[in-house]
């Protein structure tokens, strides 16, 4: 159990986004290939590939924070030694924190309108809220990740010096 929950935790994002960058390229190459070689198109290859994007770009703002990649004052941080970059990326953390932990509830709420409504999409009839789940596991996923960064650069702070 150990190593699957670890295995998780390395690897989660990066298996969805890999296998949903996957799922569109072979979606849209069957797209191309019926469009241009049988003559026909596909009625529900652009809106399946278009929800496989929405939930990628959701999955990769996970996927960022737990790899500490964001628009940054890099040059800025680097002055610090290293104590103080940690302290600073903790005060970061806790303001992100703060922020997609306040935006959960309202995902929540936009998913489960979809849900209530029964809303179906044209071409495939998927459940709308299936798509519009994407922000709120998004959000729970990221508010997750910058919590163990934060954990990361505190205990950093917290290092006695050394020398």
């Amino acid at each position: 159990m150990r190593k699957i929950i670890r295995w998780l935790d390395n690897n989660l994002e990066e298996f969805f986004l890999v296998l949903f960058l996957m799922l569109m390229t072979l979606i849209m190459g069957i797209q191309v290939f019926s469009r241009y070689v049988l003559g026909m198109s596909l009625t529900w290859s652009e809106e399946l590939t278009r929800y496989l994007f929405i939930w990628s770009g959701f999955l990769s703002v996970s996927y960022c924070s737990k790899k500490c990649i964001s628009i940054k004052i890099e040059q800025f941080v680097a002055l610090f030694p290293k104590r103080g970059r940690a302290l600073f990326k903790v005060v970061n953390h806790t303001f992100e924190l703060i922020f997609f932990i306040y935006l959960i509830p309202f995902a929540f709420s936009y998913m489960m309108s979809a849900a209530e409504s029964g809303q179906v999409s044209p071409a495939c009839s998927i459940p709308m809220y299936y798509v519009q789940a994407a922000p709120f596991v998004s959000f729970i996923l990221v508010a997750f990740r910058i919590a163990q960064r934060w954990i990361i650069e505190f205990r950093t702070v917290r290092e006695k010096r050394r020398g």
